[in-house]
């Protein structure tokens, strides 16, 4: 179920303007070509039988790993507001452990509560106005179980070929301020983009921070 790796010069551009202006229906666009997709999936120690959130998930190219990681025993759900990348991922993976769904992550979805051991977001957060920050914050806190993560891809807040302008962009310590969750870990993903993962604020006994720095 791989997705194979495509030219990104133009696409991608004009994809992180359309985010930057708020505009989240990519239609099977990606910023697959641009990460460390091996590293990602080493960071997250996806297990069998877990249950992911991938919460934006555009062609679901991240939904297709997660489901070989947690198997037939766990499941997967595919969550984007564009209901025509997510009516060809669902004809796609008819049958999978793959659901895919229409919704927004900025709002209370019809997700169930507190089930989910991982939930991932790639290049969304920094198109989020306040107010879809706020909800996005409420709607995880929701969704993850009392021993779950939150994993948040993000483009670094310095000069790149492409990306939205610099006052759009979250630094990690900007993010890590601004959800109130227990930071785990930070590391780099790609030459323009890193990873923060976080744990849930009710987990009890949750370990201290274990920080990469990152350049620039």
């Amino acid at each position: 179920m791989e997705t194979r790796p495509y030219d990104p010069a133009h696409a991608e551009i004009a994809e992180y303007e359309k985010r930057a202006a708020h505009e989240h229906h990519h239609r099977g666009k990606s910023s697959e070509s641009f990460l460390d997709k091996q590293t990602i999936l080493g960071a997250l120690r996806i297990e069998p039988g877990q249950t992911v959130l991938d919460a934006g998930c555009g062609n679901g190219y991240m939904s297709k790993e997660f489901s070989k990681l947690v198997g037939g025993a766990g499941s997967v759900y595919a969550l984007d507001p564009d209901e025509v990348s997510i009516a060809r991922l669902r004809a796609e993976l008819s049958g999978t452990n793959v659901m895919a769904m229409v919704g927004d992550i900025t709002v209370t979805t019809r997700l169930p509560a507190s089930i989910f051991d991982l939930v991932y977001l790639s290049t969304v957060v920094h198109g989020f106005s306040p107010e879809q920050f706020t909800g996005f914050k409420a709607e995880v806190q929701r969704l993850l179980s009392p021993q779950g993560r939150l994993a948040v891809v993000e483009i670094v807040k310095r000069e790149t070929p492409f990306g939205p302008p610099l006052h759009r962009r979250l630094s990690p310590e900007e993010l890590e301020s601004s959800l109130g969750l227990v930071p785990l870990a930070t590391l780099d993903v790609g030459e323009y983009f890193y990873m923060q993962i976080f744990g849930n604020a009710t987990e009890r006994g949750a370990p201290g921070p274990t920080r990469r720095c990152l350049p620039g």
